[in-house]
């Protein structure tokens, strides 16, 4: 800052003086364009938009060429950033090309936080190039920049204006990125109907105070055209690589049944504008507002948390070597307090995790010996029980002894009765014959 002041009072004091022939420095730029053409240029872009919209198919028509993408579902359980770089060349000058799709986005049923995987891709290549911009060794020169550059965001033609989280989406991305809304698909609707769209839009979009990128117009060579274009925002785009022929001629197109939709055609879609506008005259406007504007905001943040901040006018200039020494400190006396705090927080932890397990233990304890109390008195029961069962069964075997020799004595009388009584009726019958045995003889 201090340089560039003193840079500003020794310019202020210098005197312009004039050549009094020819050097040859006039020849910088053309030096500075021909290392730029050999080097070649990278350009990213960000496509924003529901599944369907046309992103790809647009992508293919602005550039000229059928880009391969994968198909992506209506069925994604969460919003992934896609990407696929591509080398073109228009006449001798190259570009690297780096598309960004947002494969998923506003497919779930709750999309509260679909724009948080976008913001941190946009941050994600914002650390890669402030990392490499802060290395010991670095060639900034030959890095492929991988900033996004300008971000498409598309609208859907259905509806009246705006949804919820189109508003949402745009606000989170006005500070990250230059923001152009486009409406895909534009050829469903009507023109009046377009035309109310179109106005429901930016009357939504000033009100929520969403700033969407404004194309320069301080270039004299380019402000009439690029006012005239600031007022047709958002442009509403139609995306073919088909060709249909519309009388002798063939162009770009998509074909109806009561006609065809030119691509091209200015009357039917803005295709035309914005392909001039992003591609032809303010491609380099919108590289330079991306490092200027929107990383240098990246940039401040980061290096501010870090510890690093800029100096005042009145103030003496500070030193890297003690900044870092200083936010080491910081950082090292920030650590051990977190330490100091984790210890206590251990030891804290664990008396009380002893004095729980001791309470547990107490607990264990009365309960066991209040179960070893049951056990006794289940067991001094048992034994009482066991001992009158015995007892029962003495006394019902000393019975069943009894009642065995009762019955065997009752069946032994049984038995010696009914031979008595066969021994009388023998008795009984011999007597007659006794008896004339008898006679016999007495009456010899």
């Amino acid at each position: 800052m201090m340089m560039m002041m003193m840079a500003t009072t020794e310019n202020e004091e210098q005197r312009s003086l004039e050549l009094s022939g020819h050097v040859g420095f006039d020849s910088l730029p053309c030096q500075l364009v021909n290392k730029l053409v050999a080097r070649g240029f990278c350009f990213n872009i960000l496509c924003v938009g529901e599944t369907g919209i046309g992103k790809s198919t647009l992508m293919s028509t602005l550039f000229g060429r059928t880009f391969e993408n994968e198909e992506a579902s209506h069925y994604e359980e969460e919003v992934r950033l896609r990407s696929q770089t591509y080398d073109l060349q228009e006449n001798t000058v190259k570009l690297k090309l780096t598309i960004v799709h947002t494969a998923g986005f506003g497919d779930q049923i709750n999309n509260e936080e679909s724009y948080k995987p976008i913001l941190d891709h946009i941050d994600a290549q914002f650390e890669k190039y402030l990392e490499e911009e802060l290395k010991i060794k670095r060639s900034l020169f030959n890095y492929d920049d991988p900033r996004i550059h300008v971000c498409l965001y598309f609208i859907s033609p259905n509806g009246h204006s705006l949804k919820a989280l189109d508003l949402i989406t745009m606000k989170k991305l006005e500070s990250k990125v230059n923001l152009i809304p486009v409406i895909g698909k534009a050829d469903i609707i009507s023109k009046n109907d377009l035309k109310n769209l179109k106005r429901n839009i930016m009357n939504e979009l000033l009100s929520y105070g969403v700033q969407i990128y404004q194309f320069p117009t301080e270039d004299e060579d380019v402000a009439e055209i690029n006012s005239s274009i600031n007022n047709c925002f958002p442009f509403a785009v139609v995306g073919s690589t088909d060709d249909v022929k519309i009388g002798n001629r063939m162009v770009k197109g998509r074909m109806y049944p009561w006609g065809a939709v030119q691509v091209e055609n200015e009357d039917h879609c803005d295709l035309v504008k914005l392909r001039e506008m992003l591609l032809r005259v303010n491609m380099e406007d919108l590289r330079e507002q991306t490092h200027s504007r929107h990383y240098e905001l990246f940039r401040r943040c980061k290096l501010e948390e870090m510890g690093f901040k800029d100096t005042d006018p009145d103030s003496q200039s500070f030193s890297l070597q003690e900044t870092y020494e200083a936010k080491r400190k910081e950082l090292i006396r920030e650590l051990q307090h977190k330490e100091e705090s984790m210890r206590q927080m251990f030891v804290n932890k664990v008396k009380e995790t002893e004095a729980e397990l001791k309470e547990k233990e107490k607990e264990l304890q009365e309960r066991f010996e209040q179960l070893k109390r049951l056990h006794h008195e289940e067991k001094k029961s048992l034994e009482e029980k066991r001992r009158e069962l015995e007892e029962e069964m003495n006394a019902f075997n000393r019975r069943k002894v009894a009642a065995d020799t009762l019955m065997g004595q009752a069946l032994q009388g049984c038995s010696q009765q009914p031979l008595k009584k066969d021994k009388d009726k023998k008795n009984f019958f011999s007597l007659p014959s006794a008896c004339s045995l008898t006679s016999g003889r007495n009456l010899n």
